[in-house]
């Protein structure tokens, strides 16, 4: 019988590991990362046969809330974390370490047949601000600027409030700002409004919209890495403490030049130059 019962024990102990193996990663936040973090995932999955992950983009705020609670294993952010999100994950005895995994650019983006090509920081600022409304005070057409925001959960909101509006000081957006939940939203609201303007992660932006280059620069590769594109960023996966595992190993191959390359062909900017 006591052998019967250890092989039993023996048995519920093993099911259980297995069941704690088979256990999704999860991973959650910024929609900025998705596009190449999804990416990266499935070829990491195809590689390493039996680990599985569940992901999802609900904004880098909520996925450094996913972090705290427990919920996230990584957590995808397109800005750094902010010293009260840190203070909401030590209160939870979670530590969050931050890994970078690509460079973006924010880009100005506006309807494919606006005529603007290029704005100032000032001129987004007070176009953002509602202080310009008017698209021929800044070279375009005797329109009205219809100004389109993200929601603050968005680490890009968080990123343009402090490159564009703060600027040493506290400028909030404009009260008639159509705000909009994530980057395919944006996207989409500024495509089919001839006189929206929006912000976009480089990722993002393709032909059914028009990139503005800011201060006269054009976001690319080249100008992310060597900091002349003004408004350039890192961003970053999230663990709860130094990471082991396969989540240590994710995010190994996140970097690696494997990793790197799946950045680049989602359209953002990797770390480094890679062949």
């Amino acid at each position: 019988m006591k052998k019967v019962l250890s092989a039993l024990v023996a048995t519920l102990v093993l099911g259980a590991a297995s069941a704690a193996m088979a256990a999704p990663i999860v991973m959650d936040g910024s929609t900025t990362v998705l596009p190449f973090g999804q990416a990266a995932v499935e070829q990491y999955m195809k590689e390493h046969q039996g680990v599985q992950f569940s992901v999802s983009g609900t904004g880098t705020g909520n996925g450094f809330k996913s972090l705290a609670d427990g919920a996230a294993q990584i957590a995808n952010a397109s800005r750094f974390i902010k010293d009260s999100e840190v203070q909401n994950c030590i209160s939870k005895k979670v530590y969050p370490v931050p890994f970078a995994v690509a460079l973006d650019c924010i880009v100005p983006i506006v309807h494919k047949d606006n005529k603007v090509a290029d704005l100032t920081k000032a001129q987004l600022k007070d176009i953002f601000s509602g202080k310009i409304t008017n698209w021929k005070e800044v070279g375009g057409a005797d329109a009205p600027i219809v100004v389109v925001g993200r929601d603050t959960s968005s680490g890009t909101y968080g990123t343009w409030q402090e490159m564009i509006m703060d600027a040493g000081e506290k400028t909030r957006v404009t009260a008639k700002a159509q705000v909009t939940a994530s980057s395919g939203a944006m996207l989409a609201t500024v495509s089919k409004n001839p006189n929206a303007i929006g912000y976009e992660g480089m990722g993002y932006v393709n032909n059914t919209v028009k990139g503005l280059k800011v201060e006269g620069v054009a976001a690319s590769a080249a100008t992310a890495r060597n900091g002349q594109y003004p408004l350039s960023r890192f961003l970053y996966m999230f663990t709860n403490g130094w990471p082991q595992g396969e989540v240590l190993n994710f995010l190994m191959y996140m970097q690696s030049d494997a990793g790197q390359k799946i950045v680049n062909s989602t359209g953002y900017v990797s770390l480094r130059e890679v062949k």
